[in-house]
């Protein structure tokens, strides 16, 4: 018995071994780092939680590890965030992890704004004038992100993102521009992804427009052309014609002029009797 069991250990490990051996191996594919931004936390740079996030996005298709992320964060960092991660330790530390580097960077990046203050950028958006339809209704949609209260209840986080979205329908339809924002508030749509089709139509069927004006008033159509050639071979004949006449009026003036005079009594136009 006591034999038995020694043969099925030894049986396990073998196949334990086998089984180890057959596993194909993990690779990893670091190509993907060109993917994720470099992040310096400028005014002009996307969030940190972005930043983050894009990192995390990568890591699950090139399957990288958490120690993976972090040192690909820290090869995408540029000043000022790398001399923050400079002067830190803790995420500088050997036992250093991928969460205790996301939650580091979370709190010195955080934004500093107040809500009132993402409130009244929301309130007060308008369309910029190299700004596209689409482009303000990204910028409406991540300011009323900020505004949005976030609660751990869903039924009570479901009311706070219908308000959201309401304040975002609300700005963007009054934020739009000149002709295209009439015409949308006159549709009065229900959403914002409404408001932005009809925006869309709007600025193109404008587009359309001011380009065929443009087309018809710079065109030289051959049909012009030859109007215009007629106009002008028409002219050049009338004035031709008046020095023509001018021409026979003088000549007949002045062949009046030499007409033979009567013999008798020095009159024109007439002879007088033998």
């Amino acid at each position: 018995m006591r034999q038995e069991l020694e043969d099925s250990k030894a049986e396990i490990a073998r196949l334990r071994e086998r089984l180890a051996t057959a596993l194909p191996p993990i690779h990893k594919d670091l190509s993907l780092i060109s993917i994720v931004p470099k992040w310096s936390c400028a005014e002009s740079d996307t969030p940190v939680e972005d930043f983050l996030a894009s990192i995390e996005r990568a890591a699950k298709i090139a399957r990288w590890n958490g120690t993976d992320c972090l040192r690909i964060a820290t090869l995408r960092l540029t000043d000022p965030a790398r001399a923050f991660y400079k002067s830190s330790h803790e995420v500088q530390a050997e036992d250093a992890t991928w969460e205790g580097f996301k939650l580091a960077f979370q709190n010195r990046f955080k934004d500093a704004h107040t809500d009132q203050y993402h409130f009244l950028k929301l309130l007060r958006a308008k369309q910029g004038k190299t700004e596209g339809p689409q482009e303000f209704a990204d910028r409406c949609k991540n300011l009323a992100q900020k505004v949005m209260f976030k609660v751990n209840d869903p039924v009570a986080q479901r009311i706070h993102k219908e308000n959201a979205d309401r304040m975002c329908l609300a700005s963007y339809v009054s934020g739009l521009s000149a002709n295209v924002g009439k015409m949308v508030r006159i549709q009065n749509p229900q959403t914002l992804q409404q408001a932005l089709t009809n925006a869309l139509a709007v600025t193109e069927a404008e587009r359309q427009e001011k380009g065929n004006e443009i087309f018809f008033t710079g065109s030289d159509k051959p049909s012009d052309r030859k109007d215009h050639k007629n106009v002008k071979t028409e002219q050049n004949f009338d004035a031709r014609a008046g020095r023509n006449k001018s021409s026979h009026s003088s000549a007949g003036r002045a062949k009046s002029g030499t007409t033979l005079r009567c013999y008798e009594c020095d009159g024109r136009d007439h002879f007088g009797l033998e």
